[in-house]
């Protein structure tokens, strides 16, 4: 039970095939953890279910509840199956055709893409129109702002019933006063209309990037107002703010930057979430795998869908701004997460020439895999999990029962067509899908320039540690750590967020042309907007934590390298250091530096300003040291099960042991399987399992001596 000056601080995870909640008592530095089924039809109803769940372990009512964090993947998902609200899109006269140009890029380039097909635009040519009117690339009017072509614009799109709208002028990230006034007129004539516009989505330049990055914003915003609004209004009903009893809970989202943003603002900046999930978790492992003293981490969220990946070091995930979701760019700043169908709920089946292949395609949380009994008819990653032994016959501590005999007969079908028996087609299922969860995990490591042999690998969600000593095996990893809880680490994630905002301006200046007082003005600005931001989520101004960073390239590229940039005055010194610091930064990406060459110069091209609201994290938890004489772990034993690791060795009997009896301390050696409520680590041959003072289980290949034992 709850003490009565309990503040509860929740996280909620929406995944495709569970709600993962972690409650936070502020009070008295508790977590408790529990999932609850996703509802793919409305995800309001499984977040909803989580808060009731949660507060029914903890005996606790709506009144404990101070503030709730939510990792969503409605934008994501409207964004990934294109089901996209009707769009119009109104750009400066003269370039109707920047989204029809694009970038002409080829995906993976010709060689694989003979038969590549140009994928349809997120706006049709006929729901383009132009306005006449001009700015130059340093906000300096060259022709007026056409009204009487802006309002016929406007009562056009409305005839038409064209109710969500992008807009992006010429260089109106150097003078925004065209978009604004664009805005003004679209107001007094098409009122109804959800407009977005590029100065405020994405205030740098690259017209084709802009107006996707804007387009994107707008298209996912009716969907994820009226899903924030939906929640906003059934979280009143737990305080009773609706009757004015007392102040509404604080409502937060995950951004893909990783920080949180109020429910409220984000209506306004939907395109921030676009990767609000993966986000949440990728920092999560991160600041777990520190404290367990490790700083150069990959991480593994396996989910029911698919596998999200990204390297963190010092505890910082890796940011981008050349991300995409889909075939949509997106500029936004993001943690830097490559993404793979091959979670749990992962279909294999057969291509015309008879191979085996692995996902993309999903059975979901419903009907879910063939053992679910839900009417799933094909096999999955974890129909073969459960055949070979790897995953006990239910799951979440028996809530959901598991047919293992419908598995085999689903894979032994599968096994026919391939010729194989029904053992060896389902390790050929996981060897495929570690095999794609390897490789997403080489794009985000080897191919930056990162050697993956000084990485360990952190993985959670439901199903990213089923295939852990596999990718250790296949990478040549230091080890694996997987954090107490695994399945709720996004959802924990959540917890350690602070509130953060990013602003950028595009300052395009070479390193010898600087003029530093007007770089100063504008990082002056960006602060102050940052500032106010975090004075309307109600942060005092002794609160407030600003990150600076420039994005650099050498004069003649064509892309920029981001480096973090020092407090303090803006000075030549101050300059100096930045530009050091993109040397370093170039070189460690590219192998190469003109640090030494006085005739190539240095162009600063955006200027960036994160402003950040921390907030009170868990404590890390410790448990108690493991006492007494070997066989260590024996306390935790609960039974022997036959397992598969490799079908040419068939079954042999692994022990099974239960997670929350392990004491720091405490090593298990494989074959063996650890079992906790949301999830499974099958611990190989050859691995040893070793748990630290924070209840990390810590994977090694055994040493000579332990692999005798």
């Amino acid at each position: 039970m709850p003490q009565e000056n309990s503040r509860i601080r929740i996280g909620i995870d929406t995944g495709g095939t569970f709600t993962d909640v972690v409650a936070f008592n502020e009070a008295t530095g508790e977590l408790t953890t529990t999932k609850t089924p996703s509802t793919p039809s409305n995800p309001a109803d499984g977040f909803i279910n989580g808060i009731d769940k949660v507060l029914g372990i903890l005996g606790a009512s709506g009144e404990d509840i101070v503030a709730v964090s939510h990792g969503t993947t409605v934008a994501t998902n409207q964004l990934l199956e294109g089901k996209l609200e009707k769009l119009g899109f109104i750009t400066t006269e003269g370039y109707e055709f920047v989204l029809e140009i694009a970038r002409q890029a080829v995906p993976d380039g010709y060689g694989n893409s003979y038969f590549w097909v140009k994928p349809d635009r997120i706006v049709p040519a006929d729901l383009v129109k132009t306005v006449g009117g001009r700015m130059d690339f340093e906000g300096t009017e060259v022709r007026p702002f056409d009204e009487r072509q802006a309002r016929e614009t406007a009562q056009w799109f409305k005839d038409r019933g064209i109710n969500t709208l992008g807009v992006n002028f010429l260089h109106a990230y150097a003078n925004p006063a065209h978009e604004q006034r664009m805005r003004e007129i679209l107001e007094e004539v098409h009122p109804t209309a959800i407009v977005s516009l590029s100065s405020e989505v994405l205030r740098e330049y690259r017209e084709y990037e802009r107006s996707m990055t804007t387009l994107v914003d707008a298209a996912v915003k009716p969907k994820v107002s009226a899903y924030v609004t939906n929640i906003h209004e059934r979280l009143d009903a737990y305080t009773g703010t609706a009757a004015g009893k007392r102040e509404a809970i604080p409502f937060y989202i995950m951004k893909s930057n990783g920080g949180v943003l109020s429910a409220d603002e984000v209506i306004h900046q939907p395109i921030t979430t676009v990767l609000s999930g993966p986000a949440a978790g990728a920092l999560g492992a991160g600041l777990i795998a520190r404290e367990a003293g490790f700083d150069k981490v990959l991480t593994c969220d396996g989910g029911g869908t698919s596998t999200d990946v990204t390297v963190v070091l010092d505890g910082e995930p890796a940011l981008t701004t050349e991300g995409s979701v889909g075939a949509y760019p997106s500029k936004i700043p993001m943690i830097d997460v490559v993404t793979v169908g091959a979670g749990g709920g992962s279909i294999a089946w057969t291509t015309a020439e008879g191979q085996l292949k692995v996902g993309p395609q999903s059975a979901g949380a419903d009907p879910g895999p063939i053992c679910y009994g839900n009417g799933g008819t094909e096999p999955t990653i974890t129909d073969a999990h459960v055949l070979l032994g790897r995953i006990p016959p239910h799951l979440l501590g028996g809530e959901i029962p598991l047919d293992a005999e419908a598995a085999r007969s689903g894979i032994a079908a599968l096994g026919s067509r391939l010729g194989l028996s029904t053992e060896k087609a389902a390790t050929g299922i996981l060897e495929i899908s570690a095999w794609n969860q390897a490789n997403a995990l080489r794009q985000i490591s080897v191919k930056r320039g990162l050697d993956v042999r000084d990485f360990m690998l952190t993985t959670f969600g439901g199903s990213g540690s089923l295939l852990a000593c596999t990718l250790v095996d296949i990478l040549d990893l230091a080890g694996v750590v997987v954090p107490l809880n695994p399945g709720n680490v996004s959802a924990f994630g959540l917890l350690t967020v602070d509130v953060k905002n990013d602003y950028v301006q595009t300052h395009v200046s070479r390193d010898d042309r600087l003029d530093l007082e007007e770089i100063g003005a504008v990082f002056t600005g960006l602060q102050d907007r940052a500032t106010q931001a975090l004075r309307n989520e109600g942060f005092a101004d002794d609160d407030h934590v600003f990150d600076r960073s420039v994005d650099l390239r050498y004069f003649g590229q064509a892309f920029e390298v981001r480096v973090n940039a020092p407090q303090g005055a803006i000075s030549r010194e101050w300059a100096d250091a930045v530009t050091r610091a993109f040397h370093a930064e170039h070189r460690q990406l590219y192998g190469y530096d003109f640090a030494d060459a006085d005739d190539q110069h240095v162009e600063w091209v955006n200027l960036r300003v994160s402003g950040v609201g921390p907030i009170t994290r868990p404590a890390t938890r410790s448990i108690a040291a493991a006492e007494g004489a070997a066989p260590l772990a024996e306390r935790a034993r609960t039974a022997t099960r036959a397992v598969c690791f490799d079908a040419a060795d068939g079954y042999a009997d692994s022990e099974v042991y239960w997670r929350p009896e392990l004491l720091a301390g405490d090593r298990i050696h494989g074959p063996a399987i650890i079992e906790e409520f949301g999830s499974t680590v099958p611990l190989h041959p050859g691995f040893t399992a070793a748990i630290d003072s924070a209840a990390n289980i810590i994977i090694t290949r055994s040493t000579g001596q332990e692999a005798a034992q």
